[in-house]
């Protein structure tokens, strides 16, 4: 397979999580290893590495700076490359340069005409140039000044990152400079600094205690491997066009999306407004990328409007405590806490559906015993009243067989209907959609957000006649049953494009 049919598949696995990083970290990783461009008869051979050491001693002369240290550590090749590539540290490519910083409380040295760079001003397509500047006395004498075409990267915290600059640049400790030798181009010299091998070798040789430290000596002995000048020239122009592709591919993608999202808008503001068959069928259109997630939301909100079965509620003017009370649990003291014995649904154990018992805490029997007016029961709702929104969702659950038995812990409480006319499943509905979480209005308690259980009581709630309420509740599994079915078949989706483009990147860097 060619990288160009590889580009012309896209669509195949566009969905694959990071597919347009993965192409263009791809490039470079077939740049580096001589895949993207051919030798031709008229270049000139790759120097040796005797030759790179003598230009670059020449390079330190004509920059004023100390003749650099040689590599003593053989250049060891990580991968295969063509025969007619050198593999070289770039010790022996480049004049080596690690910034400083200096005292800002000399006022004649900064503010100057030099740029100044730190990390932060390290872009992926750019230098930022127009923040901190230096005079030349500042830079000359406080810094280090690289010329125009050399190398930044950082060494210090974000290891790695890296970009060329096009101008006399000053630049601070955390940042190493290479400015190459006349027989490595920068562009080149770029693209195996960012390649997917430099990078990890780049982390592999750092040290690390509380911020990644690579030192100069360490980041000089990693070898990249060179081909011919003009063979470089041929790469750096081939990468050029192939980012550009991905530059496109992903410009597609960013102007598919706001479209998508309008069209997953208008299928679920159709579907809310005539929620019939063919207007669901809208809703699961593979084009419209509505997430599960939201589609859950609508299912609930549209259930409790009365938008999925059509009722006659049995007065237009109620509110929660027409119908429910609440039970709120004990303040079990923490000196009452065993190793085992009866667990406490504690707010920690409520999650958003169900009750995870990671972090269990328990009281012996005696007490259990002594407050048995607070054990819970299958079927009963539980309601997280601290930081009661979570990413998931609102924290409230219903409690299963294998959670019992259990003790209902302060903070956490639990809906009691006051009338047979009320069906909890029902209920449980209400409590996840749109109608309740929109109308929470988060107190404070110690600064943690807490819901408020007299405010829930007062909050309005249309009751459907007890026969509307189970056909609401059986359409809604339905429902609910769909969007499960086109989660698996997302979650498959996006896994058979990620092994999709796996597979194509193994084959296309397997030699």
């Amino acid at each position: 397979m060619t990288l160009d049919t590889f580009f012309e598949k896209f669509d195949l696995f566009a969905d694959a999580p990071g597919a347009v990083a993965r192409m263009r970290e791809l490039v470079l990783e077939l740049a580096v290893q001589g895949r993207l461009a051919s030798a031709l008869p008229s270049d000139s051979p790759v120097q040796s590495v005797v030759e790179f050491r003598k230009d670059t001693a020449a390079l330190a002369v004509s920059l004023g700076l100390r003749s650099p240290i040689e590599s003593i550590e053989e250049a060891i090749p990580s991968f295969d490359v063509p025969i007619h590539w050198q593999w070289v540290a770039l010790a022996d490519i480049g004049v080596a340069q690690t910034g400083t910083t200096p005292t800002r409380a000399d006022r004649e040295v900064i503010n100057g005409e030099i740029p100044f760079i730190k990390p932060a001003d390290i872009l992926p397509n750019a230098i930022d140039y127009s923040n901190e500047r230096l005079t030349r006395r500042g830079a000359e004498g406080g810094s280090r000044l690289a010329p125009s075409g050399s190398l930044l990267m950082v060494c210090i915290g974000t290891i790695g990152k890296c970009n060329l600059i096009e101008r006399e640049c000053a630049f601070n400790q955390q940042i190493n400079s290479l400015t190459p030798v006349a027989a490595v181009d920068s562009r080149y010299l770029l693209v195996a600094a960012r390649s997917r091998y430099f990078q990890h070798a780049a982390w592999e040789k750092s040290s690390s205690t509380t911020i990644a430290i690579l030192n100069k000596g360490k980041w000089l002995s990693i070898a990249i491997p060179i081909p011919p000048l003009a063979e470089q020239k041929r790469i750096v122009a081939k990468v050029d066009e192939l980012m550009a592709l991905c530059d496109q591919l992903e410009a597609q993608q960013q102007e598919r999306q706001p479209r998508h999202t309008a069209l997953a808008r208008a299928s679920l503001s159709r579907f809310a407004d005539a929620p019939t068959p063919a207007n669901l069928d809208f809703i699961f259109h593979p084009s419209y990328d509505i997430t599960p997630a939201d589609l859950r939301k609508s299912i609930l909100t549209l259930a409790v409007q009365g938008k999925l079965v059509r009722f006659e509620p049995e007065s237009d003017t109620q509110i929660v405590g027409d119908h429910i009370e609440f039970q709120n649990g004990y303040a079990f003291k923490s000196q009452w806490f065993k190793p085992s014995g009866m667990r406490l649904c504690r707010n920690v154990n409520v999650s958003h559906g169900v009750v995870d018992w990671r972090e269990s805490a328990f009281v012996d029997d005696d007490i259990a015993k002594e407050f048995e007016r607070f054990a819970l029961s299958e079927g009963d709702i539980v309601l997280s009243l601290d930081r009661p929104l979570i990413a998931t969702g609102l924290k409230v659950a219903r409690i299963r067989e294998s959670d019992l038995p259990c003790l209902l812990l302060q903070r956490v409480a639990k809906p009691v209907r006051k009338h047979d006319r009320l069906d909890m499943s029902y209920f449980f509905l209400w409590l996840n959609s749109s109608e309740f979480v929109d109308s929470i209005d988060p107190g404070r308690s110690n600064g943690v957000p807490h819901i408020f259980t007299k405010q829930v009581l007062l909050l309005p709630f249309i009751l459907p006649p007890l026969a509307a309420q189970r056909r609401i509740i059986a359409k809604v599994d339905q429902l609910m049953a769909l969007v499960d079915e086109l989660e698996v078949r997302l979650s498959a989706s996006r896994a058979s494009a990620a092994k999709l483009l796996s597979g194509l990147v193994t084959e296309l860097t397997s030699h």
